[in-house]
């Protein structure tokens, strides 16, 4: 039951001891605020480290072929690598289940023209496995299909800011849109977190580009992903065998850097994670060791209250307190100067990361914030070690004979 004499006493015990309750609050206070600040820019951290990411798969492996620059087994430096199709059956058939997506990709510019609309665009040719490559949403219509590759189909799939631009006042599915004079059927419309760009692009079947622009096999890149079962060192040493199989194929010296370039994002991931790790690891023990400096700062400010009210409590029982209502006062104080202090510490943290955050990211940092959850956490933790340190001194205190409170000096 709330007994409004009590928290009256302990309120004018606060009010006329403002110095000793500022103190007891100010660690609290510091404790709470540093702890939000650094897991803050931790999490920013790892924000910006996964929206880095969030673009295309994080298992991804880009195959681009370049030019020799060194010559092996007769052959002359300066010869250039061209993939074909029979290149990426090649991949498929000998990596097999190693390989979870993959496509080719022939890229072109086209001037696109729909009705009075007209706007400069890029081309993807590509495979149907190219959606989860790139992590794009079909929003209307369907994506390219493997019978769209066996047929050479004429139809594209087109980004939402390209229907946004040419197809004012209709949909673009089912309509068709001229490339460079050739009339393709839209077929479906995506989206992409990738941002403008990526949603200003236009797919088309690879075979279909391959016979309207050459009437060849050529491809200008690969881009794969590799089974996402593998951990980070069975992914990377799968991209250096598929790096050393690949020159072997094209007739490539081992120390040619230049001829076929093969990027492993999982070399990437793996960086990014044990850096990751490791600020939250450093975030994770500097944070707890500020709350642990707080629950000492705030015990030993308990522990002196304590002997400082030795008379108060004396002069008490002498009047017939019971040994609880001593340890209430004491504890209940330790708590609400605790809980307010946390948060005051937990607000002014959230507000000057809230603040400095925007302009945080020319550090690489994005969005700094804490979970409610963490905070929640951290401020209980401190309301009970506060507790605790309160009740202890505060339990002692009250065992402590009237006569002998009486005699302290």
């Amino acid at each position: 039951m709330f007994d409004i004499d009590l928290w009256r006493e302990i309120f004018q015990s606060i009010n006329k001891n403002k110095i000793r309750s500022v103190l007891s609050g100010l660690t609290v206070v510091f404790a709470i605020f540093l702890f939000t600040i650094l897991f803050g820019l931790a999490k920013g951290l790892e924000n910006t480290f996964t929206d880095a990411f969030k673009d295309d798969a994080m298992n991804n492996i880009v195959i681009w072929p370049g030019t020799t620059s060194k010559a092996h087994k007769g052959l002359q430096a300066g010869r250039r690598i061209q993939l074909k199709n029979a290149d990426h059956n090649y991949i498929k058939d000998e990596f097999g289940n190693k390989v979870e997506f993959i496509t080719s990709r022939v890229m072109k510019g086209v001037s696109a023209t729909f009705r009075n609309e007209k706007g400069n665009y890029t081309v993807r040719a590509a495979h149907p496995d190219n959606l989860y490559i790139e992590k794009s949403t079909v929003i209307e219509g369907r994506y390219l299909n493997q019978n769209d590759i066996i047929n050479k189909t004429k139809v594209i799939v087109i980004g939402r800011l390209v229907e946004e631009d040419l197809f004012l006042k209709t949909k673009a599915v089912g309509k068709y849109l001229n490339l460079s004079g050739i009339q393709y059927k839209v077929i479906g419309v995506f989206s992409d977190d990738g941002g403008d760009d990526e949603e200003r692009m236009i797919y088309m079947p690879i075979s279909t580009a391959q016979l309207l622009y050459g009437n060849n096999e050529f491809v200008d890149m690969m881009y794969m992903t590799y089974d996402p079962k593998m951990n980070y060192d069975q992914a990377i040493s799968f991209g250096r065998t598929l790096t050393k199989k690949l020159k072997n194929r094209f007739n490539i010296a081992n120390n040619d850097q230049r001829a076929i370039r093969v990027s492993n994002n999982a070399e990437n991931a793996k960086n990014a994670n044990a850096m990751s790790f490791g600020l939250g690891l450093m975030a994770l023990v500097i944070g707890f060791g500020t709350l642990i400096a707080g629950i000492v700062g705030i015990s030993n400010i308990m522990i002196f209250i304590v002997k400082e009210r030795t008379k108060e409590i004396g002069i008490r029982k002498a009047l017939g307190a019971k040994p609880s209502s001593i340890v209430s006062i004491i504890l209940l104080e330790s708590i609400l100067i605790t809980v307010i202090a946390g948060f005051i510490g937990l607000v002014m943290g959230m507000g000057i990361l809230s603040y400095v955050g925007p302009s945080l990211d020319v550090y690489f940092i994005k969005n700094p914030s804490v979970s409610t959850n963490l905070v929640v956490g951290a401020t209980l933790t401190i309301i009970i070690a506060g507790g605790i340190a309160g009740y202890l001194p505060a339990k002692k205190a009250s065992r402590i004979k009237p006569i002998v409170a009486l005699r302290d000096d």
